[in-house]
Parts: C-alpha cells; structure tokens; sequence
C-alpha cells in the first residue's frame, strides 16, 4: 500500500478492471435467490447531478450487498430518449453549426441525425456513472429507442387500443408554444412573476340590472387577450349581489357575442368582485365549468399562440358545431397573444370597459425546455384510460405486495390515484416513437403494428392511401414499460422468469405519480405470473429526499449553486468552477454575483475526495425521505475517515504482513481479540438490518462507530500492549495478529457495499494472510459477513468496558492534574469488587499501554492512606497519592466544582421521586434505575467530600 491514500491513483483502473471481467453480470444460478434493480433511466442528454449520484450510491450499495450474499444480482441499466430535451439538443446544434432547421432538413433526415448525435455524444452520463462505482450490467444496457424497446412500446399500444384502453380526443394539454408540443404537468415549471388584473365591464343585454342597479358585471382577469373565446361568466350560487341576472346573457366585449351567466361553485364570492369569465378552451378550470354547464369551447389561438383568423368551435364533448360564432376582429387576427393583450386593452380602455387595473402577483407556468409561458390548449391528442387501469395498481399497495419506504409516501400515492385523469400520452415531437396510427383520406383511424398489418387487419385494399400519424409518444409512456421492456419483453426471456417483478426501485418523491405509478399500471395489465396473476414492478419502493444547498435551496443552474458529483471526487480550482457556474448565465450581474459567491465559498476550489468518501457522506445524509442540506464539512469528515482507515490498514500491514499467520486458537486470543470479534458481531448485525430496512444513514454511523471508535482508537492500541509484550507467548502474538487481520478483511467486505474502491484495494493486500482470497480474485464476489462468523462473547465486552473506563479516567486525572504523559503514575484503587480487581489484575499489560501506570494497588475502606487525588470509577474510585502533583488550590476548587455537580444530581433526583404524578406513571425499571443513580450519585458525593477534607489538611 502507497505511503498516502490517494484515491485517484486506484479507483478508475480497479473499475475498468471489473467492468472488463463481467463481474456485474449476474450468476444465472436458478437455485440462488434473486435480486434486481432497474435503474431509472437517466436522459441520454443528462450529465450526472447530485440527484443521480444519491440515488446510485443507494442502488449500489444494495446490488452489492445482495451480490455478496450470492444471490443471483442484476443491475438493470440504460437511458431513456428524452423526446423534448434531445430534440431541442440537436435542432440548437443545427441552428448555430449550420443554420439550419429540422424542416430544412425534413423528418427522416432529422431523425438521422439525432441518431448520430446520440451515437457521439448520448453517452456522457453512462461514463459519470462508472466514476461514481456504479456495478450495472453493462452488457445488458438498454435504450428506450432501441429496437427491441420499440417492439415492447408497439405492442402495448395496439393492445390497449384494441382493449377501448387508448382513445384519440380534443382536450385540453398543456401547450409549448415556442416548441410546438404538448407537455406533462411534470415539465411545467411554475414561477412567480409580477404581473396586473384588469378589471373589465362585461355589459348586460336587453337592459338587464344587477341587484345594486348597475347594468354591468365586472370582471377580474389576468389573462384579458382570452375574452376572444369566452363562453360564459361564472357567479356564485349562493352570491345574493348577481342572484338575479343568473341565467341572462351579457355581451362579449370587443367581440359583440352573447354569452350567459351561469351559477358555479367555481365563482369565489370573496375573491376580486366574485364574477369569473369561463374560457373553457384555454384554462383547466374554465374547462370543468364548462363541461358542468355544457357550454361551447371556442380555441382563438394557432400552436405558435397566435391569434386565429376565427375560432375553432367545438361543443362540450369536442366535436365541431357552428352553434356558437367563431367571429374573432379582424385587427386581432394574426397577433401574438402578448400583442393581442395590450392591444385589446387599450381599445377597451378607449371604449370606456376597462375600470382599473391592478399590480398583482400571480403564479405562472412555463414549459421547463421551451422556457416560455404554456398555453392551455384545445388539441386532438392520445389518451390512456388510467382510471381503469389504476384500480388494480391501488390494490397493490393496499395489500402490501407493493411497499413504500418511508410509509408516508403511500398516503402521497394514494391521493393522486385517487383522482386520476387520463393520461395524455402524444407528442408533436419528432424523435421518439411515432405513433402506430394510419388515417384514410376522411380522417378514420386505423391502429396496427405496422402498414402492412393496418391492410390485413382492416381488409383494406391497397388503393386506399394511408398516412400515419405525425405524433410520437410521451417519453412517460415507453419508461412505464420499463422493468420488464427492458428484460426482453414480449419474448418470454429467461431475464423475465428469474428478475420479474424487480425488488426494488429508488426514486425521487416528485415522480411518484409521473413514473412510479404508470409503471404499476402498465405492469400489472401487461404481466402476470404463471397463474395469470397481475405482477407488481418491484416490491419495495424507496423514496429518497431532495439533495439542496448548504443554506437549503435547490439546486438549479440559474441559482449557480449546482455541485456536480465529479468536482467533489476528482477535485476543480476555483477559476474552473466559477466559470462552470457562469457559463450559462444570460445576465451579466447574475454571472458576477453567483462569481463572488462560489469565490467566497470556495477560496480554494474543491478539493478532490475521492469516490467513497462521497459515497459514504451521501449514505451518512440519507436519513428517511427527508431533504438534505449538503455538508461540505461532512464531505471533509469522511475524506479524512477514509484517510484513517488507508493509515489503520497500513499500520496492521507493516506490523503483521511479515508473520505466517495460522488461525489461532480460542485459548490464545486476548480479551481484546475477544472483545474486536464480539463488537465486529454485532457491528455486522445492525448493518445488514439497516440495509435489509432501508436505512443507510445508520449503515453509515455503523460503519463508522465500529472502525474508528472500536477497531482504531481502542482495538489498535490494544494490539500494541500484545505484539510489544516479552510476557506474551508466540501463539499469544499468532492470535493478536491473527485477528487484527481476520477482522480487517471483515470490516472490509462489510464496508464494500458503500465504499467500494477503497475496500478493494485494502482487501487484496490483507485476504491472502487469512485464507479469504476469492476464486475471481476480487471482492466483489467474497461472502458479505454474517453474525455467525464471530462470536458473541459478553465477559469479553464487560472487560473491555472495564479497562476503558479505568485507562480513561487515570488519564483525565492526569490531564487535570497537568502530569506529563511520559511521567509513569502509581495508582491505587478503593471499594473495587472481585470482578474489578480480577479484570485490572489479568489485563493489566493492556492498561498499562493506555494509561502508562505501575500496576495497580487495591485498597480498603478506611486504610490510611496519603492525601490524594481521586475519581469515581462505577462504585469505586482511582486514586494518585498528590505528593507534589498537586496544586492545592487548584484541586480544591476542581473538587468544589464537583461536588456542586453531584449535589446538584442528587437534588434533581429526589425531587423527581418524591413526585407523586412521576413515581404513579413511571415504569418500574425507570424508577428503579432512579433510586440506583440516586444512591451512586450519594455515594461519591460522599468520597469527593472526604476528598476535599484531605485535600484542605494537606
């Protein structure tokens, strides 16, 4: 092992080392249990983000577990097309490298060169993921394009249509205007923006009045360029202000259109002047009025928002009508919709309708590719039936075949499945999977897997011309295939038979419903077990929180306080991540102020950690479900626990790699060793829990506690006591080394999971002296430790409890009496019992290595003794004769100070037992455990005054 612990020198050659042997792949032993995970599929234009290296890290840490305990493990990898994103990639590279666009090029060319794009450059974030230690099967990597994910993606299309599950209607979507698609309520991005409310006279016809005399009503809106395909204004039924006009018509402004005035609960009566105008073609919940009231939908924009030259007019249920008049002015006739706004208002402000208008602040979605403000849209889009496919993915849950970790996640579930609405599922994308439609020339539809099928299935004759569809799918649509797409279906695969259902999926909160759900659905309809029962995708979903800053804000490159997982594993100078932060930033100011700040914050850049010491801090930080600050410092903590273990790891090297160990006997071990083995035991139980329970956090305080409290500072120190000691025998120093060995190669394969590289580096030095040294040669396929590998040993452990506490408080009385550590100190103790005499007595080599005493002096109650120092020790106590250690003034005082404390104890004590509401509700054991501090706290209040008395006549 190198001097320093350098991970960069290590890490990619041990990956590459393992990718290169296939050990990711699975056993494909029938007889083994299974194991399998289905990676969500990161977008092929993504590049690895916190989130992805949280979430990872956690995948990992349990294909590992599970690989090492021999069950048959699969990784299930790949990368999802990312229909809005890619596009968008590869139509800006055209822009700016050829000037050119996708028509220019037209659709099968521009597909061509997504394709090539993809080829070059879609492989970023699989090449992150392998710096960050992720074991996938790579052999096995899927795309959601690929051709056998498109087969999968067909078949389930024509199914559902062909089950009434898949419809084609005119809803509302929501409308990207700048790229021309719909989009899921997933990319839309709300954001606060400073905005106005105009409020408008909408006149009463026939020379109708409200109840206070007025002949109009006065409508609120923030949106005014939409009165164009108002249908309605909407009142409160229970509003006594407009009770008698319900029912009458108003007319439109601007337009001269005639609509009524209906009663809705919609109506706030306490909200602006509680009349609301129903637009049901360009908002969600105009739309609900106007399905509640049967009123006509009038679309007055293009799919660039522009004004229409006339409405499109549809009745309720979406089809045409010329029931309604689609008359839009001519003035407004081609304008964008923000020109048609300020336009309209100030004709309405000439014709005297607009009253006043108002700052106000409003919540506005964006398309989050598009970046401009979505339109509610009237369009024909594809839809999936998803109340009825939804029943069945809420009894999955209900049941417990389908388990959410944390359980708080499940009433989360709960309320979107409750309210399901069907799921718009097309796209006006080009890249992605087009849509397995045809259409006659009078606009009938017909769904098949390919032309040809269309022909044979529908008898149609080959004069009859057929053009497909131009949509694609959502990219939600081929993901919710994704745990058994990717494992071969609809081919019965031997994948499908050992690693479906998957065990476990970890995801994110914000996709609960997006993904998590759909894939539910879509599984349970699509496979079922060999008794033609539905399957569940996994069986445990594990919710992680949401990685922020260090001051709790998300992370977001307009903020410019992104951390990207490499820089913190590999390290980044200061000037490289200032202008990694700004490279993207439109306003100057932004860029200067998000400079100032990442120089502040990091004066220095960020130094590298290497890949396990982030691993370890994301598993430290994974407390169930919660959000997450991002610790720098703890980042730090751990980079140094790594650190400590290379130096430990050394240290047992240098001192035993020489020996020909031999597997010792019982006899020969040491309480220490005994003590290691039995603290290793348990240590091995509470993280298998902790893993088996989801609670990585607690791996990492596990993992930590034992190494760096037990193994180093204690254990370490022990062995020194041993291997240094002329009084112990070979076979004696055998045992010690043995077992400093034996257990270090434990502690290894039981920190592998999380800390991978370090692990195996470490193992391949010390596995050969303790015969553990696996047939593949690496880690990866040693047994994780089981319980059972060591034993329990109690006697051991209350020995060792003993000699710390005796070692730790000879040295406190040290540090406070300012005695050097080299000076050799003569304790005595008083009021020992057998036990305690025997345990100092037989163990005093190892005492005597921590606390650098003569051997230890028992004394009685009542012996005359010379003034001394003293500290409780359980009932007894230490004591150093003072003869000149002593600063008389000083020890008084420090007496002082503890009997003020003890005094303080006992008082607290007896009043919480002399209190009657305590002793009557308390258990037994707390009261009984009281009385016992009570009486010891009595007890050495009693020698610290005795003390004290010494101390004065000295």
């Amino acid at each position: 092992m190198e001097k320093t612990y350098t991970p960069e020198n290590f890490e990619s050659n041990i990956y590459q080392k393992w990718e290169k042997e296939g050990f990711f792949k699975p056993n494909y032993d029938s007889s083994k249990e299974s194991f399998s995970i289905a990676l969500p599929p990161p977008n092929v234009t993504g590049s690895l983000h916190m989130g992805h290296a949280f979430q990872q890290t956690i995948m990992d840490t349990l294909i590992r577990f599970h690989r090492m305990k021999g069950d048959n493990t699969l990784w299930q990898c790949g990368t999802d097309h990312a229909g809005i994103a890619t596009q968008m990639v590869v139509e800006r590279k055209l822009a700016k490298e050829e000037n050119l666009t996708r028509h220019d090029l037209g659709r099968e060319n521009f597909i061509d060169r997504v394709w090539k794009w993809k080829e070059q450059s879609g492989g970023t974030i699989t090449r992150q993921m392998r710096r960050l230690g992720a074991s996938v099967d790579w052999s096995r990597e899927r795309f959601t394009m690929d051709e056998g994910l498109s087969k999968a993606v067909l078949e389930v299309f024509v199914r559902l249509y062909d089950e009434d599950l898949i419809y084609r209607g005119k809803r509302l979507v929501n409308w990207d205007p700048k790229l021309r698609t719909a989009i899921s309520d997933l990319e839309v991005e709300n954001k606060e923006v400073a905005g106005h409310m105009w409020y408008i006279k909408y006149m009463l016809a026939d020379g109708v009045k409200t109840a206070e005399g007025k002949d109009y009503l006065l409508v609120a809106t923030t949106r005014p360029e939409t009165l164009l395909g108002d249908t309605a204004v909407a009142v409160n039924p229970s509003d006594e202000r407009y009770k008698s006009v319900v029912g009458k018509d108003l007319i439109l402004p601007l337009v001269g259109r005639r609509i009524p005035v209906v009663a809705d609960i919609h109506a706030d009566m306490t909200a602006g002047t509680g009349c609301v105008k129903i637009t049901p073609a360009h908002d969600f919940n105009d739309n609900a009025v106007g399905k509640r009231h049967k009123l006509c939908m009038l679309n007055i924009f293009t799919e660039d928002a522009r004004v229409r030259e006339e409405c499109e007019v549809f009745d309720t249920n979406g089809v045409k009508t010329d029931a309604v008049s689609g008359f839009i002015p001519e003035k407004y006739r081609g304008m964008d919709r923000f020109d048609a706004r300020d336009a309209m208002v100030k004709d309405l402000q000439d014709l005297g309708l607009l009253d006043h208008i108002e700052d106000h602040k409003l919540s506005q979605p964006f398309g989050d590719r598009g970046g401009v403000p979505i339109e509610p849209l009237l369009t024909d889009q594809w839809y999936v039936k998803a109340s009825v496919l939804g029943k069945p993915a809420v009894e999955a849950v209900k049941d417990g075949r389908i388990k959410f970790v944390p359980a708080q996640y499940t009433n989360m579930y709960y309320s979107w499945m409750n309210d399901l609405q069907d799921w718009c599922i097309s796209r006006q994308l080009w890249w992605g999977h087009r849509i397995p439609a045809w259409y006659d020339q009078n606009g009938k539809v017909y769904v098949a897997r390919d032309e040809a099928e269309v022909r044979s299935k529908y008898s149609l004759s080959d004069d009859v011309v057929l053009t497909q569809d131009p949509d694609v799918l959502d990219t939600w649509f081929s993901s919710a295939l994704w745990t058994f797409s990717t494992l071969g279906w609809p081919d019965n695969t031997k994948e499908l038979e050992m690693f479906h259902p998957t065990s476990a999926l970890v995801t994110g909160f914000d996709i609960i419903f997006f993904w998590v759900a759909r894939m539910i659905m879509m599984t349970m309809h699509f496979m079922k077990d060999k008794d033609g029962n539905p399957q569940v995708p996994f069986k445990t979903v594990y919710v992680t929180g949401l990685i922020r800053d260090e001051e709790g804000n998300k992370m977001s490159k307009s903020k410019g306080n992104v951390l990207d997982p490499l820089d913190m594993i590999d390290g980044i100078d200061k000037d490289s991540l200032i202008a990694k932060r700004t490279a993207n930033m439109m306003q100057p100011q932004m860029a200067e102020k998000i400079a100032k700040r990442t120089a502040k914050q990091f004066p220095e850049g960020i130094a590298a950690h290497g890949t396990d010491a982030l691993r370890f801090t994301l598993c430290a930080l994974a407390s169930n479900g919660r959000d997450i600050n991002w610790d720098m410092k703890r980042l730090d903590g751990y980079r140094n626990f790594c650190n400590k273990i290379w130096n430990a790891s050394r240290f047992v090297l240098m001192n035993v790699g020489q020996m020909k160990l031999t597997k010792p006997a019982s006899s020969d071990l040491s309480v220490a060793d005994r003590f290691i083995r039995a603290k290793l035991r348990q240590a091995i139980a509470d993280i298998t829990y902790s893993i088996n329970n989801f609670r990585f956090d607690q791996v990492a305080s596990n993992i930590y506690e034992f190494i760096w409290n037990e193994y180093c500072d204690w254990y370490l120190e022990f062995t020194k006591a041993v291997l240094k000691s002329d009084k112990a025998t070979d076979a004696q120093k055998n045992a010690t080394a043995y077992t400093l060995v034996e257990v270090l190669e434990a502690v290894m394969r039981l920190i592998h999971p999380v800390m991978p590289f370090l692990s195996e580096t470490i193992w391949q030095q010390t596995a050969p002296l303790v015969g553990k040294m696996t047939q593949s040669g690496t880690i990866i396929n040693a047994a994780f430790p089981v319980e059972d590998d060591f034993d329990d040993d109690k006697n051991a452990l209350d020995d060792i409890a003993f000699i710390k506490e005796f070692a730790t408080t000879v040295r406190n009385l040290r540090a406070e009496m300012k005695v050097a550590p080299s000076v050799k100190l003569a304790p005595m103790m008083r009021g020992a019992n057998e036990n305690e005499i025997r345990c100092a007595t037989d163990n005093f080599m190892f005492i005597e290595n921590l606390a650098n005493i003569e051997p230890v002096k028992f004394v009685n109650e009542g012996e005359e003794l010379p003034p001394c120092v003293a500290k409780p020790l359980n009932k007894a106590e230490i004591l150093l004769a003072m003869k000149e250690l002593v600063n008389k003034e000083e020890e008084i005082k420090r007496l002082n100070g503890m009997i003020e404390k003890l005094e303080a104890n006992i008082k607290s004590a007896k009043s919480k037992l002399s209190n009657e509401a305590f002793v009557s509700k308390a258990p037994a054991k707390i009261i009984e455990g009281a009385k016992a501090q009570l009486e010891l706290n009595e007890q050495q209040l009693a020698k610290v005054q005795a003390q004290l008395e010494e101390m004065k006549n000295l």
